[in-house]
């Protein structure tokens, strides 16, 4: 489970409670307000609605599952070893060696890519094809958390919305002094939920989503570098070296005390 994004969520709503107890503002307001979560919620969501198609909002359940389930990820030092030890038999039995290896790989992209490499494809065609197969995946990427970018934006908004609404309806009865502050107090409970979803939930969210895309397209170029190293037929010290500057210093240091100046991983 990602845990970072249910602590942040926890630690929002906190601050929050914790701020308006601080302050004696009454709490009850956050509950005893439906009008305000009507605006917020369903305004924000008429406004994807209106700004991006159903093709692309439709993804955001996964989108959801993306912020709290860990993606499973070969880790940059185990793709390392990984093509290390591919460069090995193809430098002693050819690339055809690798063909009984290509059903054990889990992730799709590598997969296709080692299968292209072993169909016998030139560089160029296999370096073009896993280049736009990682250019679509940034796009659809940069689509999903553009969503919660845009909710973001148009959530704060819709926050004053709300309280001119509340405004409206507290300064419709002016009789009774005491029900009107109570009344303009309620109404700003919309501006509040509007700022709070803004810049708390959607856009975290958002930026969430590319840092998560980074890493796994970070992932991706790894794997192509790998791949046309393997083609190339280069040794395994120097798919260690051309795959290590992804790599911070840290897991440099432990790869090269894993592996030695050899090249041979130790057990």
């Amino acid at each position: 489970m990602e845990i970072s994004s249910l602590i942040g969520i926890i630690l929002g709503l906190v601050a929050v409670v914790l701020g308006m107890f601080l302050k004696g503002a009454p709490i009850i307001n956050l509950v005893n307000n439906p009008a305000a979560y009507v605006i917020i919620l369903v305004g924000t969501a008429a406004s994807l609605f209106i700004g991006f198609p159903s093709s692309e909002l439709k993804k955001i359940p996964k989108l959801f599952k993306k912020l709290f389930v860990k993606q499973k990820m070969i880790s940059k030092a185990e793709l390392i070893s990984l093509f290390m030890e591919w460069a090995t038999v193809t430098r002693r039995e050819g690339l055809l060696a690798l063909e009984s290896k290509v059903e054990e790989i889990d992730d799709d992209f590598l997969r296709n890519g080692m299968r292209m490499i072993i169909d016998g494809n030139d560089q160029e065609f296999v370096s073009d094809v896993l280049a736009e197969d990682i250019a679509a995946t940034e796009e659809r990427h940069r689509a999903g958390a553009l969503i919660f970018s845009q909710a973001g934006m148009y959530a704060p908004t819709l926050g004053v919305l709300g309280a001119v609404v509340g405004l409206i309806a507290a300064l419709a009865d002016m009789s009774d002094m005491d029900s009107l502050a109570a009344a303009i107090a309620a109404a700003f409970v919309a501006t509040l939920l509007g700022i709070f979803t803004g810049y708390v939930l959607w856009h975290p969210i958002a930026n969430k989503l590319k840092r998560l895309s980074k890493q796994e397209i970070e992932i991706r170029l790894m794997m192509v570098e790998g791949l046309l190293s393997i083609q190339s037929g280069v040794s395994t010290i120097a798919i260690q070296q051309k795959l290590a500057v992804f790599l911070t210093p840290s897991e440099r240091a432990v790869l090269l005390d894993k592996v030695g100046e050899s090249g041979e991983q130790k057990d």
